[in-house]
C-alpha cells in the first residue's frame, strides 16, 4: 500500500489520526505549482497543528511512516501559534507557499498572515550571500571533478530558483511557474544571461543531469548568476 500512497490518501490518514488537533495540512512546492517531474520531485507538505507534543507524534506516526516509506519527505510541522508568528523568520518561504499551495485537510491558514518587505529583503540578501559563499567553497576542490560539481550545481539550483521567484515578487513582477519563463524574467530584471542556465532549466523540466566538462560554461554561468543576483538584492531598498 505504501508504495502507491497518494497525497490525498496521506491527507485522509493524517486527518483521521489527528482529528480536531489538525489545523491545516498544505501541499506546496513543485506539485502545487504544477511544475513537478514525476518520479523525481518530492511531494512537500506542511502540517499545522494545535501543539507539537508526544501524543501528536504518536498519533501521526503510522501515517508519517507510510508516507516516508512511499519515498516522500515527512511533513514540516508547526503549531498554529508558530505559524502565525514566523512570517518574519521565513518571509521567502511564506510568500512562495502562499502563491502555490493546496489545502489538503483542515482550514485555510492564511487569513491574517502578512509578510514585511524589509524582512523579505533581508532574508533574500542573507540566503543569496550564503549560497554564493558555499558555492565558491564547493567549486574550489571540485574544479577537476566535473561530475561532483554538476551534482552540487543541480542540488542548489532549486533553492536559487526560489530566490529568483522572491526577487520578482519583491519587484512587483509576474512570477511564472515555468522554470524557463522564470529564468528569462529574472535574468531580464537582474541582468545575467538566461541562456547560460539552459541546462538547469532543462533538468528542472525533466531533462538529464547536466554535464560539466572541461571548458563547459555552465559552472561559470551559474556562479555568475548567483553573484549577480546577490549584488542586485544588496542594492534594493
Amino acid at each position: 500500500m505504501a508504495s502507491k500512497l497518494t497525497v490525498e490518501q496521506f491527507a485522509a490518514e493524517v486527518a483521521r489520526a489527528l482529528g480536531e488537533r489538525l489545523v491545516a495540512l498544505l501541499l506546496y512546492g513543485s506539485w502545487a505549482r504544477g511544475t513537478h517531474v514525476p518520479d523525481r520531485s518530492d511531494v512537500n507538505t506542511l502540517l499545522i497543528c494545535d501543539t507539537a507534543d508526544d501524543a501528536l507524534f504518536e498519533a501521526l506516526a503510522p501515517a508519517a511512516r507510510d508516507w516516508t516509506r512511499a519515498g516522500q519527505p515527512a511533513p514540516l510541522i508547526l503549531t498554529e501559534r508558530e505559524w502565525r508568528e514566523s512570517a518574519d523568520a521565513f518571509p521567502i518561504e511564506y510568500e512562495d507557499m502562499r502563491d502555490a499551495h493546496r489545502v489538503l485537510a483542515g482550514r485555510d491558514p492564511w487569513p491574517g498572515i502578512q509578510v514585511d518587505r524589509g524582512h523579505l529583503r533581508r532574508q533574500l540578501e542573507h540566503e543569496l550571500m550564503g549560497k554564493l559563499v558555499r558555492l565558491r567553497q564547493a567549486y574550489a576542490p571540485l574544479h577537476e571533478d566535473p561530475k561532483q560539481l554538476a551534482r552540487v550545481i543541480v542540488g542548489s539550483a532549486g533553492g536559487f530558483f526560489t530566490m529568483l521567484r522572491a526577487v520578482l515578487r519583491f519587484g512587483g513582477r509576474p512570477v511564472p511557474a515555468s522554470p524557463a519563463e522564470l529564468v528569462r524574467g529574472a535574468a531580464s530584471l537582474i541582468g545575467f544571461p538566461a541562456e547560460g542556465l539552459a541546462p538547469l532549466v532543462q533538468h528542472a523540466l525533466g531533462g538529464p543531469m547536466p554535464r560539466v566538462g572541461k571548458g563547459d560554461p555552465l559552472a561559470a554561468a551559474y556562479l555568475g548568476a548567483v553573484a549577480r543576483t546577490a549584488e542586485y538584492v544588496n542594492r534594493l531598498t
